[in-house]
C-alpha cells in the first residue's frame, strides 16, 4: 500500500446537516486535490456532537438520511474514499456509527462499543453499543473503525480487530476539552498501541457548543507510539500524511516539513485562553447574533470577560456598559474607560442612580419598619440587568455575564442581577485562574510589542462588589487564595469536611464554603451556559438535587 489520507478537523455545526455537509465536501475536494486517496472526518461529524434529543425527531433522522446520500455521491464524483461519523438505525434501535465509504458507495459502517455516560455525556440515552468487529479495506489492506470511547478501554474493540488482522486504525472523536485532555489523550493511545501494536489514526473535532468547546489536536501514532503527525488545537485543519506497508505492517509517515505543533503545559494559560475564546466565539456566531453587551465595571472579571470578547470576536462587535451608582468609585469609572481604551471597545455610561431611588421609593411601603439589608443592595446589579438586557434585545447582541467559579460555587452573586444574561465566558474559572490569565495576557501584549489590555491597577486592587460604602469581597468571603483551594477540594474532588481538614485548612472555613456552596444550588440551576474548561463544571458535570436533605456538615 502506498496512499495518502487527510484528517480533515472541521468544526460542525450541531443540526445544521446542510452546513455541515458543504464543510465535509470542502474539506474532501481539498483533500483530493492534494493527492489523498481517503478522508477521515470526526465522530458524528454530520450531525454535530452532540445532538442530544434531535436524535429523537424522526424528520433530523429522514433529512440525515438525504443529505448521506447527496454525501455519497458527491464523494464518488470527487474520487475520493472517506471514513465518516454519523448515525445508524440496528435492528430497531440507533447506534453511534464510523461509515466507511468506497468509489462513491457505503461499503460498511462499525458501531461504537463503549458508550459514555458520565460526566458531560448521555450517549446510552440515545444509543445502544455494539459488539460485532467489522474490517475495512483501502487499497487492499484490512484497517478498523473504533469510536471515541472505544479506545479508552483495553478490552475494547481495538484489540478484537487487531485479532481479526486489522492492519491500523481509525478513531473517530467528539472528545470534549478541559485542561491537560491532549495529554490523557495521547498517553491512553500510546496504551492500546502498546497492547496492539498497530498504527492510530486519532480524529477529533474542534469548536464551541453550548458549554462544551472541542480542542482538536488530531494526531497520528505509528505502531511504536510515536506522533507521526498532528493538528493544531482550537482550529480547523487538513492534515495530510502517506501510508506505506503491507499486511506485515503499515506506517504512517507525514507530508508536512512542519514541525509537530506542541502541546501547552496541562492547565496552561495558553490553552485555557484559545478554549475561552473558541467557546464564546462559536456561540455568537452559530446562535446568530450581531456581537456581545457586558457591564464593565472597573473590576477584574468585567475586565477580563471584556478582553475575551475583544480577541474571540474583534473589538468591533463588542459593547460595554459602565452603570454606576452613588457607590461606584472615581476609580472604577477610570479604569473602566481605560480598558476600554486599550480594547478599541465601545463604552457607554448609563448611571443608575434616579432608577435606584425610584425603586426606594415605590417599594418604601412594603420595606416600612425593616432596615437596609442585601435587599437594597441586589437592586443594584438587577437595575443594571434590565438595562443590559433591554441593549442585547433592541440591538441583538449576545448578554456575557462576567462572574467567576469562585462566586458562582457560593452563591456570590444576585440572581437576576448580575446572573442574567446569555452566556458567560468565566463560568468555570476560579477566581485564581482569573488572575493568572489577566496577567498572562498581559505577558503575551508586551512580548508583542503591545499594550496590556488589563491595566494594572484593575488586576492590584482588592475585589470588591461596590454595592455599599467600602465594600471588599473579603467581608462575605474568605480570602479567594483560600476560597479556590476549598473549592477545588469540595467541588472538584468531592471531599468531605474532615478530608478538607486533613489538607491544613480550619474547621470553621471550610464549613461555612461548605454551607455556602450547598444552599447556593437553585441559584446554579438558573444560571446561563459558560465554557467549560475542568472536569467538574457546573451544569452537566455536576448536577445535584436543589431541594436536598443531605447535609454534609
Amino acid at each position: 500500500m502506498d496512499s495518502i489520507l487527510a484528517m480533515a478537523q472541521v468544526n460542525p455545526h450541531v443540526g445544521h446537516l446542510e452546513g455541515n455537509l458543504e464543510k465535509v465536501l470542502d474539506a474532501a475536494g481539498r483533500a483530493r486535490a492534494a493527492g489523498a486517496g481517503l478522508v477521515v472526518f470526526p465522530e458524528l461529524v454530520l450531525t454535530g456532537y452532540p445532538p442530544e434529543d434531535l436524535l429523537h425527531k424522526p424528520l433530523f433522522l429522514e433529512r440525515l438520511a438525504e443529505i448521506e446520500q447527496v454525501l455519497h455521491r458527491q464523494l464518488g464524483a470527487l474520487g475520493i474514499d472517506a471514513v465518516y461519523g454519523s448515525v445508524r438505525r440496528e435492528g430497531g434501535v440507533l447506534v453511534n456509527a464510523g461509515v466507511a465509504v468506497q468509489a462513491g458507495q457505503e461499503s460498511g459502517y462499525a458501531a461504537k462499543w463503549r458508550l459514555p455516560n458520565y460526566g458531560v455525556f448521555d450517549e446510552r440515552r440515545y444509543f445502544t453499543p455494539g459488539d460485532r468487529v467489522r474490517l475495512f479495506h483501502h487499497q487492499g489492506l484490512p484497517f478498523g473503525i473504533t469510536i471515541c470511547e472505544d479506545i479508552w478501554h483495553g478490552d475494547g474493540p481495538m484489540a478484537a480487530l487487531a485479532a481479526a488482522g486489522a492492519t491500523w486504525i481509525v478513531n473517530l472523536n467528539a472528545s470534549p476539552y478541559r485542561a491537560g485532555k491532549r495529554v490523557d489523550r495521547r498517553r491512553v493511545v500510546a496504551q492500546r498501541v502498546a497492547e496492539n501494536p498497530l498504527p492510530v489514526i486519532y480524529l477529533n473535532q474542534v469548536g464551541g457548543q453550548d458549554e462544551l468547546v472541542f480542542d482538536g489536536a488530531s494526531f497520528a501514532m505509528d505502531a511504536r507510539g510515536g506522533i507521526v503527525t498532528a493538528c493544531p488545537a482550537f482550529r480547523e485543519d487538513l492534515r495530510l500524511l502517506r501510508l506505506t506497508g503491507d499486511a506485515a505492517g503499515v506506517q504512517p509517515r507525514a507530508l508536512e516539513a512542519d514541525p509537530l505543533p506542541e502541546p501547552d503545559p496541562p492547565g496552561g494559560e495558553r490553552e485555557i485562553w484559545e478554549a475561552l475564546c473558541l467557546g464564546l466565539r462559536d456561540y455568537v456566531t452559530k446562535n446568530g447574533f450581531s456581537g456581545v453587551v457586558l457591564g464593565l465595571s472597573g473590576g477584574i472579571d468585567s475586565a477580563l470577560t471584556a478582553v475575551i470578547c475583544a480577541d474571540a470576536l474583534g473589538p468591533e462587535r463588542v459593547e460595554a456598559v459602565m452603570m454606576p451608582s452613588r457607590f461606584t468609585s472615581q476609580d472604577s469609572l477610570d479604569d473602566a474607560a481605560d480598558g476600554a481604551r486599550r480594547l478599541g471597545i465601545r463604552l457607554s455610561e448609563i448611571p443608575i442612580g434616579r432608577l435606584f431611588e425610584i425603586f426606594r421609593a415605590e417599594l418604601a411601603g412594603e420595606f416600612r419598619g425593616r432596615g437596609e439589608d442585601v435587599t437594597e443592595e441586589n437592586l443594584q446589579p438587577r437595575i443594571r440587568a434590565t438595562l443590559l438586557m433591554a441593549l442585547s434585545n433592541k440591538k441583538g447582541s449576545l448578554l456575557v455575564t462576567t462572574g467567576n467559579k469562585s462566586e458562582m460555587s457560593v452563591g456570590y452573586a444576585t440572581l437576576y442581577g448580575d446572573m442574567a444574561g446569555g452566556f458567560s465566558v468565566l463560568k468555570d474559572v476560579f477566581k485564581t485562574t482569573v488572575y493568572r490569565l489577566a496577567e498572562a495576557r498581559n505577558a503575551w501584549a508586551v512580548a508583542a510589542g503591545q499594550t496590556p489590555p488589563v491595566p494594572q491597577r484593575v488586576i492590584d486592587k482588592a475585589p470588591t462588589a461596590e454595592l455599599k460604602p467600602n465594600q471588599k469581597d473579603t467581608d462575605s468571603l474568605p480570602p479567594y487564595s483560600l476560597l479556590d483551594r476549598i473549592l477545588h477540594l469540595y467541588v472538584e474532588r468531592e471531599m468531605g469536611l474532615k478530608e478538607i481538614m486533613a489538607q491544613g485548612i480550619d474547621r470553621e472555613t471550610a464549613a461555612r464554603v461548605i454551607r455556602m456552596v450547598d444552599r447556593s444550588e437553585y441559584k446554579r440551576r438558573q444560571a446561563c451556559p459558560g465554557v467549560r474548561i475542568t472536569q467538574r463544571a457546573f451544569g452537566k458535570d455536576r448536577r445535584y438535587p436543589i431541594t436536598n436533605g443531605f447535609r454534609v456538615i
